[in-house]
């Protein structure tokens, strides 16, 4: 993503009233709280009405040009401590090739690793703690050991955007996560170092009814390492999920292989990369071939499976003439093909923005979460010190008490409620995409679930609509491998 001039114009109700639609790609976010904040944020600018996804990491804004500008909008989420960069349509299909230059961090493998490694860590620290005939003399201290890097380098993530939000008088879902392991890890220090759990013969006490002896102080390494575990593991998954989504979109965007058969004008062809084509430009495409963007027929014949558009499975016929779409396939002709539209223009590009686009609605029941979001995380802290207050009143003790607040911190953690939905229409709508079918909108998923009768117009619309050979018949005199040859040669134009 790079920053970009502002999108067309669009008129509205007035005609001198205008405004302005951008797209920005957000940093920072780690959970629905984060976008409930920073849609606040935009959406209380003069003039500037905006969607945030947060399974995305996009916003959608629309402004007057006369109260607003693109770096108004910027600065207005960098003030609330995330980072904000308009996206260019041009970046779904027709970006350049990256420039050679030092490697970046891959930020799902660096998630990958501290998942491996605290997985690794935590596991030996949650059965030395449950079950009590592998407690050795010391136990505890390696347990200490093994907890220690899992909490303050494992769940540096969330240690990072809690601070960032108390910097600025927010919380998030890393709020929670945050306080909830370095209180348990806080506490399990504490009663290592200041009290009886350090001793060597030290084992922690089981009981079905939640007493616990105030002479023998339990200590929570357990807790505050497999909490950030967990949590980072799901962090991964949902990476990975969004990542294999927006590859979905590039592919559909993409449309044709990345490299076409350029032709050169003494009538030779050199291999070309699709993105570097120019309108004009002329390539050819062989049987198999897919067609590398729109354009327009020049020479040749060839039946052309168009299933990716039309979800039609039979062929049409194109000759001189015709227009051709990138992405179809040249089922068993050569065509000579002269580029009308490149890159952002062409007819899959715009499918893949309409695709993107829906990525980015909102159902109507995340409106709801939303809301609820927003006043999540300080709901649940103000929960958690009320059970500590309120426990340490009755005469539970500060262990108990303590115990209770964290464990108020800890099931709040992980809280699935403001991803769940985004997340569900993200990886649908690009699988979707991927199989031909092209989801305009959560309306249309939500009503899905009220269909009882599906009509289907013919039986080719079920089949895979690739055509496949089952057997090849050869003629006396003529050997298998030279029949081939031949309808190679002929496929080529040779």
């Amino acid at each position: 993503m790079a920053k970009a001039p502002l999108g067309q114009q669009v008129e509205v109700s007035s005609p001198q009233k205008s405004v302005n639609h951008i797209d920005l790609g957000l940093a920072g976010m780690t959970c629905a709280t984060c976008a409930s904040r920073i849609e606040k944020k935009l959406n209380r600018l003069p003039g500037a009405s905006a969607t945030v996804n947060f399974a995305t990491e996009k916003a959608s804004v629309s402004f007057d040009p006369d109260l607003l500008s693109a770096g108004d909008l910027l600065e207005a989420v960098a003030s609330i401590g995330y980072g904000a960069q308009v996206i260019d349509d041009a970046e779904l299909s027709d970006a350049p090739e990256a420039a050679p230059g030092p490697v970046a961090l891959d930020p799902i493998k660096s998630l990958r690793d501290r998942v491996i490694l605290s997985a690794t860590l935590s596991l030996p620290v949650l059965v030395l703690s449950m079950v009590p005939s592998f407690e050795f003399r010391n136990w505890q201290w390696l347990s200490f050991a093994l907890a220690s890097p899992v909490v303050i380098w494992g769940g540096l993530p969330f240690h990072k955007a809690a601070w960032a939000n108390i910097r600025h008088l927010a919380f998030s879902m890393d709020t929670l996560i945050s306080m909830g392991s370095l209180a348990a890890y806080g506490w399990s220090v504490y009663a290592l170092f200041f009290s009886r759990a350090g001793d060597s013969g030290f084992k922690m006490t089981f009981s079905f009814t939640g007493a616990i002896d105030h002479m023998h102080p339990d200590i929570y390494l357990e807790t505050a390492s497999i909490v950030v575990a967990v949590i980072l593991f799901g962090r991964y998954l949902e990476a990975r999920g969004k990542r294999r989504s927006g590859r979905a979109i590039s592919d559909l965007a993409a449309g044709g292989s990345g490299a076409v058969l350029l032709l050169e004008a003494n009538g030779s062809t050199t291999v070309a990369n699709v993105r570097t084509l120019k309108v004009g430009d002329r390539f050819v495409v062989r049987a198999g071939d897919k067609i590398g963007t729109d354009g327009v027929v020049e020479e040749g014949t060839a039946n052309v499976d168009l299933a990716l558009l039309t979800g039609e499975a039979i062929p049409r016929r194109l000759a001189v003439g015709d227009a051709v779409v990138g992405g179809s396939v040249d089922l068993d002709g050569r065509l000579v093909v002269r580029a009308t539209r490149v890159g952002s223009d062409t007819a899959l590009a715009q499918l893949a923005k309409l695709v993107s686009e829906a990525q980015a609605k909102k159902a109507a029941v995340q409106h709801l979460v939303d809301r609820i979001s927003g006043i999540f995380v300080p709901a649940v802290i103000l929960i958690s010190v009320t059970t500590l207050l309120v426990r340490i009143a009755i005469g539970d003790g500060a262990q108990m008490a303590f115990t209770a607040a964290v464990a108020v911190l800890i099931i709040a953690c992980p809280c699935a409620m403001g991803l769940a939905t985004p997340m569900a229409i993200l990886v649908g709508t690009g699988r979707a995409a991927q199989l031909g079918i092209l989801i305009r909108g959560p309306e249309a998923l939500e009503s899905a679930e009220r269909i009882d009768t599906v009509v289907v117009d013919k039986t080719g619309t079920l089949t895979t609509g690739t055509m496949e050979i089952e057997m090849v018949y050869v003629a006396s005199g003529v050997t298998q491998d030279e029949l081939l040859g031949a309808a190679a040669s002929a496929e080529s134009g040779t």
